[in-house]
C-alpha cells in the first residue's frame, strides 16, 4: 500500500488552518460579548431611567403618570423609542448634512466610550486604566462637538445658538470637574483608577466614603456633573422658551431619538462616578469592624460575589438618580448669565481652594 505523503500534509496543514481560524473566532466573540452585554444592559438602564423620571415628576406635580403601556407604563419608552425608530429623519434643505447627520452620533458615542472604566462590580470592568477617570473626562467633552455640529449644520440660528452654549456650558463646567477628580485621586496615591478610587474607600464602610473626606469636591461636583448633563436648572442649550429646542430644532426620528438616549446616558455615566469616587462603589455600607465576614462575599466566589457587588452598586447609582430627576422637576431654569457666572465666579475659585487643601493635608501628612 502506498501512501500519498503530500495529501495527508495537506490534511494537516488544513485542520491546523482550521484550528486557527477557531480560535480567532473564539477570541473575537471572547472581545465582543462583554463590549455587547455592557450595551445591552446600559440601553436597559436607559429605558428603566426614562419610566423612573415619569414616574418621579407624576408623583411631584401630583398626576398619574405612564400607566398603559405595560404594567405600571415600564413599556413606555419602549413604545417611544419604536415611534421614533419609525418616523422619517429630514433634512435641512440648506444645511450641512453631513455635520448634522454625524453630530446626533458623536453624542451617543462619547457617551457609551466613559462606560469602559466603570466597575460595576468587583472585578468587572472592561478597562482598568490607570486614567480612568480622566478618560471619562476627556470622552464626555467630545459630545459639545457633536452638538455644536449639529447646530452649525441645521442652518438655523436658534440651533447654531443652542449649540454654542452647549459648548461655553461644557468648558466652563468641565474644569471645576476635573479639579474635584484631581482632588480624589490625591487621596488615592496619586491614582487615577476606578477600581483603585473603590478600593481605597472599603475598609470602614459608610466612614470611608470619599463623601465624608471631600464634601465640598461632592458638592462641586454634583452640581458640575447636572451642567454637564444639561439637566434642570442647567438646560440653557434647549431652553423651549428661548430656543424653540436649540440644536435639537431641526431633528427628527431616530436622530433627535439619538440625542434623547444621549442626554440619559449622560446622566447615568455621572450618577455612576459619584457612586465610585464618592459612595464607596461596589463596598458595603456596614463599617468593616462590625461585620468582617460581609467585606469578603464579593471575593469568594465569582459568580455570587460579582451579582452582590453589582447590585450594590447599581443601589447606589439609582438611589442617587432620585436626586437628579428631582432636581430637575424642582428648581427653575437659570439664565445663561447665571449659568456661566456660577461656574467661573464660585464654582471654579472653591474647586483650586479645594484642591489646594487637599494637597496640603497630602503633604502633612508625609
Amino acid at each position: 500500500m502506498i501512501i500519498d505523503t503530500t495529501k495527508i500534509q495537506a490534511i494537516h496543514s488544513f485542520s491546523r488552518l482550521e484550528s486557527v481560524k477557531v480560535k480567532e473566532v473564539y477570541g473575537i466573540i471572547w472581545i465582543l460579548a462583554p463590549i455587547l452585554t455592557i450595551v445591552l444592559g446600559i440601553t436597559m438602564g436607559v429605558l428603566v431611567i426614562v419610566w423612573l423620571e415619569r414616574e418621579i415628576s407624576a408623583g411631584i406635580q401630583q398626576r398619574i403618570g405612564p400607566e398603559y403601556a405595560g404594567p405600571l407604563g415600564i413599556l413606555q419608552a419602549l413604545a417611544d423609542g419604536i415611534k421614533l425608530l419609525l418616523k422619517e429623519s429630514l433634512l435641512p434643505s440648506r444645511g450641512d448634512t453631513r455635520l448634522f447627520s454625524i453630530g446626533p452620533s458623536i453624542a451617543v458615542i462619547s457617551g457609551f466610550l466613559s462606560y469602559l472604566v466603570i466597575p460595576f462590580g468587583y472585578k468587572l470592568v472592561l478597562a482598568d486604566l490607570s486614567i480612568g477617570v480622566f478618560f471619562w473626562i476627556a470622552a464626555s467633552s467630545i459630545a459639545p462637538v457633536g452638538l455644536l455640529m449639529s447646530g452649525y449644520g441645521s442652518n438655523n440660528k436658534y440651533s447654531f445658538l443652542g449649540g454654542l452654549r452647549a459648548a461655553a456650558q461644557s468648558i466652563s463646567y468641565e474644569i471645576p470637574l476635573a479639579l474635584c477628580v484631581l482632588s480624589i485621586s490625591l487621596r488615592v496615591s496619586n491614582s487615577s483608577s476606578t477600581v483603585d478610587i473603590v478600593q481605597a474607600q472599603s475598609k470602614y464602610g459608610f466612614w470611608g466614603w470619599y463623601l465624608w473626606r471631600q464634601p465640598i469636591g461632592f458638592i462641586i461636583f454634583l452640581i458640575s456633573s447636572l451642567a454637564e448633563c444639561e439637566r434642570l436648572p442647567f438646560d440653557l442649550p434647549e431652553a423651549e422658551e428661548e430656543l424653540v429646542a436649540g440644536y435639537q430644532t431641526e431633528y427628527s426620528g431616530i436622530k433627535f431619538g439619538l440625542f434623547y438616549i444621549a442626554s440619559y446616558l449622560n446622566l447615568l455615566i455621572s450618577s455612576f462616578f459619584v457612586t465610585v469616587l464618592y459612595l464607596g462603589g461596589w463596598n458595603f455600607s456596614i463599617p468593616y469592624i462590625f461585620v468582617p465576614e460581609l467585606f469578603d462575599i464579593t471575593k469568594k466566589g465569582k459568580i455570587f460575589g460579582t451579582i452582590v457587588s453589582m447590585f450594590i452598586t447599581l443601589s447606589k447609582t439609582f438611589s442617587f438618580l432620585f436626586i437628579s430627576i428631582a432636581t430637575r422637576w424642582t428648581l427653575p431654569r437659570l439664565r445663561m448669565d447665571q449659568l456661566l457666572n456660577l461656574g467661573w465666579k464660585f464654582l471654579l475659585p472653591i474647586s483650586l481652594g479645594n484642591l489646594l487643601l487637599t494637597t496640603s493635608f497630602q503633604l502633612i501628612s508625609l
